[in-house]
Order: structure tokens, then sequence, then C-alpha cells
């Protein structure tokens, strides 16, 4: 029975190993532009990504940067920005990009979620998510 429970842990180990290896400064994930955008936006947002999943990290930078240019409301440009920003070491502009997509996206709960989000108030709760409390001003 020892042998049959060794053998199958061995098994399920070797399974484990056997799948894709992350790299865990990209295991966040980035947003894909959303159905409706503009052709040349969504082509530069899709090249951002795969730079970023590639760790090119200003390479990436500039993908982004174009889709803002073609289509400055894409919250999910802003968003793959502000990661790329945070991977470059620029919290301050990435805090900038992290709250202009949670502006033009209010409902959106994996830009919701975005670290400058996950702080809390005094009273224990989320920050608000009102606008007004949004403005382009890095913490």
């Amino acid at each position: 029975m020892h042998k049959f429970l060794a053998m199958v842990c061995l098994i399920l180990l070797a399974a484990g190993c056997a799948g894709p290896v992350r790299n865990p400064t990209t295991a966040t994930l980035t947003l894909k532009a959303p159905a409706g955008s503009s052709a040349a936006a969504a082509t530069a947002v899709e090249e951002g990504n795969k730079l970023f999943a590639q760790t090119q990290w200003e390479q990436a930078k500039a993908q982004y940067e174009t889709a803002i240019k073609v289509e400055p409301t894409l919250a999910e440009a802003h968003y793959d920005l502000a990661l790329t920003l945070e991977r470059l070491g620029n919290k301050k502009e990435a805090t900038v990009h992290y709250k202009e997509a949670a502006n033009l996206a209010p409902g959106n709960q994996i830009i919701w979620n975005a670290p400058p989000f996950r702080r809390y108030s005094n009273e224990g709760g989320p920050l608000s998510k009102d606008k007004a409390f949004m403005d382009p001003k890095p913490y």
C-alpha cells in the first residue's frame, strides 16, 4: 500500500512539474482591448501584452503608449501601461495610469484591484471609488 501511495505521489509531482513555468514578475495578467476598440489601439495593446509576457518592459511601454495616443479613453491600455511602469520602477507614473484606468472603467474589478486601490481608509473599509477621489495626482 505504501509503495502504491508513493508511486501516486511521484506521478502527481511529475505531472505538476511538467506544466509551464511562469515568470513571477509577469504573474499579473495584462488586459486585452475590449470589442469596439479601434483596430490600431487593439493591435498595439495585443503587441504590448506579448512583449510584457516576454519581460520586454520598454518595448511593451511603447506599445501601450501608442494605444493611448490612438484611443486616450482605453482603460485597459492605461492599466497595462501602469503594470509595465511598475516593473520599470516608476511607481509614481504607474499610479497616475492606474487612477486613469479606474476613472475610465469604474466597474472593472481587475482594474479596481490594482495596487493603489488595495489601501484602506481609517474606517477599515476600501477607499472611496468616487470619481472625485480619483484625481490624476499620485498619492
